[in-house]
């Protein structure tokens, strides 16, 4: 396992980020103590999870996890979606960032978090509003990195501009969807935190399952995650997107590399990528994930894998700047 800067933080971080989303949910209390444990030997420092994830065990299971090598971790929760049935127990207004803080810090039995993301972009709250949450938390210790995940290029630019007008801690991290059949961070995201020195920590480096080489014929799954979730049925149902799995998983096949950890691979070697985010049910499908770390990932071999899928067009939507010289 190797060890990258994230961000400006001057914080070490592994090269994969341990995902906690299934703790307490998909998996029980036993599966998730084992997957932590296959992580911690292999080397992860980094763990990622959030307060809406199930119900708030994740936090708790996570938090019994840690005690006793506290000091050895960087941990990364988040908040804005419901936790609770309250009106104002959800979003990104001052009041429920100070209290989500509050509740997550207790469930993971720490004084601090060292990356706080906004989980998601909430319309009713100005985003400065929420910045300023996010620096009276920094400045009291609470939570070290200021974060942001599912948020637009411009809209981090816009944050980082506010922050660094104020004097207030800056952003260090922030968290896209990006894999082989979504792939638009490539065009203004990845390049604008590379501009900025910003970590990026993608989630959903295999697609919701849809490149780990379960689906290797061209057929729609008929069950799992891609069918019994709307999220991930809207998320992942263009045909293009299935077709392109299938040749993936096709291509993996023949050099005899699991598509999970070529999925993951891929991602981590785009220049902008601090750490991929890998989650799992359980320990046998989380190593494929963590062989990642065994791919000599070169430019050739990434060139080629891109080449399985859609390249997004430029922002400039001028097609003809992204053609071969000749």
């Amino acid at each position: 396992m190797k060890f990258r800067p994230l961000g400006r933080s001057g914080l070490q971080v592994s090269q994969l980020c341990a995902g906690t989303m299934a703790y307490g949910g998909e998996a029980d209390e036993s599966a998730s103590a084992a997957m932590y444990k296959t992580c911690r030997e292999a080397g992860i420092n980094f763990f990622d999870t959030a307060n809406q994830y199930s119900g708030g065990r994740s936090e708790a299971i996570l938090g019994d996890l840690i005690q006793g090598h506290r000091e050895e971790l960087v941990l990364a929760t988040k908040c804005f979606n419901p936790t609770g049935t309250d009106v104002n127990s959800r979003g990104l207004s001052r009041r429920h960032i100070t209290r989500a803080v509050e509740d997550s810090l207790k469930r993971l039995k720490t004084d601090r978090v060292e990356v706080f993301y906004l989980h998601q972009q909430d319309a009713s709250t100005p985003l400065e509003e929420s910045l300023r949450a996010l620096e009276d938390l920094a400045r009291a210790g609470k939570i070290l990195y200021p974060a942001l995940s599912n948020h637009a290029a411009w809209q981090t630019q816009r944050a980082i501009d506010v922050q660094e007008a104020e004097g207030w801690a800056r952003l260090q991290v922030i968290q896209p969807m990006y894999n082989l059949v979504k792939r638009q961070a490539e065009v203004e995201i990845l390049p604008m935190a590379d501009a900025n020195g910003i970590g990026v920590c993608p989630y959903s480096p295999a697609g919701g399952g849809l490149l780990s080489g379960k689906y290797e014929r061209k057929e729609r799954p008929t069950t799992g995650r891609l069918i019994e979730r709307a999220q991930y049925r809207d998320r992942y149902g263009e045909d293009w997107m299935h077709e392109t799995a299938a040749t993936f998983a096709a291509f993996c096949k023949q050099r005899g590399v699991h598509p999970m950890s070529m999925a993951v691979a891929w991602v981590g070697s785009h220049p902008a990528v601090t750490a991929p985010i890998i989650g799992a049910r359980n320990v046998d499908q989380l190593r494929a994930s963590l062989d990642a770390v065994k791919i000599d990932m070169t430019p050739k071999l990434r060139a080629e894998v891109a080449a399985l899928s859609r390249t997004p067009p430029p922002a400039t939507d001028r097609l003809e700047e992204i053609k071969p010289k000749k």
